[in-house]
């Protein structure tokens, strides 16, 4: 069976969570980036799926990266912690956009994605257990 660190069922459904947010908040990608790009959404079709795959990963990250502390807390959720934590990844993971084309440059896809981060964090942390 797939284990990582300090695998337990509240990591399984907090990888889970942040991944099916991950593919929600890509889906609004989607909407955005393709009616403020040139060509919309049918001369697009390849970065669209890129920009929406990012966020997947995104979600993905972020939902493995639960036991990471950035920001000590004697809380027991430390929302702190999963702002900044997710605002890093989200940073990482959402750069890539920028590589995606030469072409396209989205600052705002680009700023979306730093929120989309904390965003897929904090609603991660909430629902942990």
């Amino acid at each position: 069976m797939f284990r990582y660190w300090g695998s337990n069922l509240s990591n399984y459904r907090r990888v889970v969570i942040a991944t099916i947010t991950g593919v929600l908040l890509g889906i609004l990608c989607i909407i955005g980036v393709g009616a403020r790009i040139p060509g919309g959404y049918s001369a697009n079709t390849i970065y669209l799926l890129a920009v929406w795959y990012n966020r997947v990963i995104m979600g993905l990250l972020i939902g493995t990266a639960g036991d990471i502390t950035i920001i000590k807390s004697t809380r027991e959720k430390n929302y702190g912690n999963a702002i900044v934590r997710g605002l890093i990844f989200g940073l990482i993971i959402t750069s890539a956009t920028l590589l995606l084309s030469t072409t396209i440059f989205d600052l705002i896809g680009w700023l979306a994605g730093l929120a989309y981060g904390p965003i897929i964090d904090v609603i991660a942390t909430a629902t942990e257990k």
